[in-house]
Parts: structure tokens; C-alpha cells; sequence
């Protein structure tokens, strides 16, 4: 058995996020990548979808749950999309997620900010 990933960049969602009340109550630009660990040799060998993990699903699972509830902060968003992207498929070992906000309310030049989180299976 191997390890592999599977990379899902720049899933694009407007979600309920920040610090002050003003800034959560309106929708903020955001960027998702996600890595899923799993062991990718059956669906190398089969060259079948159904014995791999379907990052589309994952991406949709991963875009509802993020914009369901307003949150304060990226560290909790990403939680919430790691706990959904595990939520999908038992295959997914691990997942990598970095949440980046596209235009974060910081006074200086800064083209976005990020948290990323690492998640394992329990």
C-alpha cells in the first residue's frame, strides 16, 4: 500500500467569515485548496472512478459546509472543511486544508491571508 494525494486548488466560495460583526456579516471571498491522503493503487491499477475517492463530491461537501454557519475565524473555517472533506469517502486518510482570504481586512498592501490545517482520520 502507498500513500498518494489528490489536489483540489483554488475551490472558489463566499462564506460569513471574520472578527468584527460588520466584516462577518457580509460575505467574504475565499479560497480553498485541499490534499487528500489516501492510497491511490487500486485506482492507478483499475483505471476506474469507483475505486478512488470522488473530489467532486468532496469540493461540494466541502463548499456547503463552509457556507452554512457564520464563523470568526479561519482556523475554525478550515476545521469545518476538513471535518466535511473526511466526512465523504472512509478512503481519505488525511486532508491538508488551506483557507485563504482573498481580501482580508488588514491596513497595509497584503494580497490575501491563509490558515492551513492537517487532519487525520480518528
Amino acid at each position: 500500500m502507498s500513500e498518494g494525494e489528490i489536489l483540489v486548488h483554488g475551490l472558489r466560495v463566499l462564506a460569513h467569515v471574520g472578527v468584527p460583526d460588520d466584516e462577518r456579516a457580509q460575505r467574504q471571498p475565499l479560497s480553498i485548496d485541499l490534499t487528500l491522503h489516501l492510497d491511490l493503487d487500486a485506482a492507478a491499477c483499475s483505471d476506474d472512478v469507483s475505486d478512488t475517492v470522488d473530489y467532486g463530491a468532496v469540493s461540494i461537501a466541502v463548499a456547503d459546509a463552509v457556507t452554512a454557519t457564520p464563523v470568526a475565524l479561519l482556523e475554525r473555517l478550515a476545521a469545518i472543511a476538513a471535518d466535511a472533506a473526511l466526512g465523504v469517502d472512509g478512503r481519505t486518510r488525511a486532508v491538508t486544508v488551506t483557507v485563504t482570504k482573498l481580501r482580508p481586512p488588514i491596513p497595509r498592501d497584503v494580497e490575501s491571508s491563509a490558515v492551513r490545517l492537517h487532519r487525520t482520520r480518528a
